[in-house]
């Protein structure tokens, strides 16, 4: 009988310690038993997440300097992971029992897919669960299949419902630690979306806590995500990977994402429009986005 493939759950935390055991516990409980889990502590200033995974047997705790994002811890777990299929959870999300299980059998049938993901219902701080679920699109097929058109400028991943193949993260690489602590997921399941299908579950895999310091409410770390999209999409077309054509129609989509981000800080918004679209002022519906976004609350 073949043994299940290994798993590695990376989860990147910074001082939530009675999240992170919350978390360890919707891990360790899961109904797929062979996995691995490193969380990589993102320089706490105690040793209170230390203190708690020593309880949990199948835990490898790392702790480096803060970085000030989870782009540093998770590409630490990366390094350490030795599974077939990776994980990531935040340290204050939670998931449902059969996540892995689920998942797995998903990629272990799908072979030309190379990540699973679903949908987050949301949590309060306390933990109680809302009706509120994102990540679900209006449409089964706008997330499943081939989708780095629909994506770029229109939505992402939920990272902590993805199951991603270790072989795509070789070919892959990193997520970037370059970009301020918000952004780095969107820009690597873009990246992702170039190399691979995704495979929808259509259900709901992740609990997801929304608090006050939810790293998604600083809306202005965003505002140069569109930057590094249009990267993604400029090495994308060296590597040949998309055309010219398939270029320049997603660029614009870029810039109208930027474009969108007009009131958070204008001049900035300006000067990276340049940067993408030097053109960008001369498209009709680019000046009517922008009147329409002036003129609006």
């Amino acid at each position: 009988m073949n043994q299940s493939p290994l798993v590695s759950v990376i989860i990147p935390t910074y001082n939530r310690a009675s999240y992170l055991r919350e978390t360890l516990n919707s891990v360790v409980n899961q109904s797929y038993s062979n996995i691995e889990i490193i969380v990589v502590d993102d320089g706490s200033p105690n040793d209170d997440s230390k203190l708690i995974c020593t309880q949990f047997e199948k835990v490898t705790y790392i702790k480096i300097n803060n970085s000030g994002g989870p782009a540093k811890p998770r590409n630490i777990g990366i390094k350490k992971a030795k599974g077939k299929y990776l994980a990531f959870i935040d340290d204050d999300d939670l998931w449902i029992p059969s996540k892995i299980e689920e998942q797995v059998k998903v990629l272990e049938k799908h072979s030309d897919f190379g990540l699973v993901h679903g949908y987050c219902q949301i949590i309060n701080s306390e933990g109680n669960l809302t009706e509120n679920i994102i990540g679900k699109p209006g449409s089964s097929n706008v997330k499943h299949g081939v989708v780095s058109f629909k994506m770029i400028g229109s939505w992402t991943l939920m990272t902590s419902s993805v199951l991603i193949r270790k072989k795509l993260i070789d070919k892959i690489g990193f997520f970037n630690e370059k970009m301020p602590p918000a952004g780095e997921d969107v820009e690597y399941w873009v990246r992702c979306s170039f190399q691979t299908k995704f495979f929808d579950i259509q259900k709901v895999v992740v609990w997801y806590r929304k608090h006050e310091n939810n790293i998604s409410k600083q809306e202005e770390r965003y505002i140069d995500l569109p930057l590094s999209l249009n990267m993604v999409l400029i090495q994308s077309l060296k590597s040949k990977i998309i055309t010219k054509q398939t270029y320049l129609i997603l660029k614009g989509k870029v810039a109208k994402m930027q474009l969108k981000m007009i009131k958070k800080n204008s001049f900035k918004t300006i000067s990276n429009l340049f940067s993408i679209d030097a053109w960008w002022f001369l498209k009709f519906g680019n000046i009517k986005l922008l009147i329409y976004k002036l003129l609006t609350k």
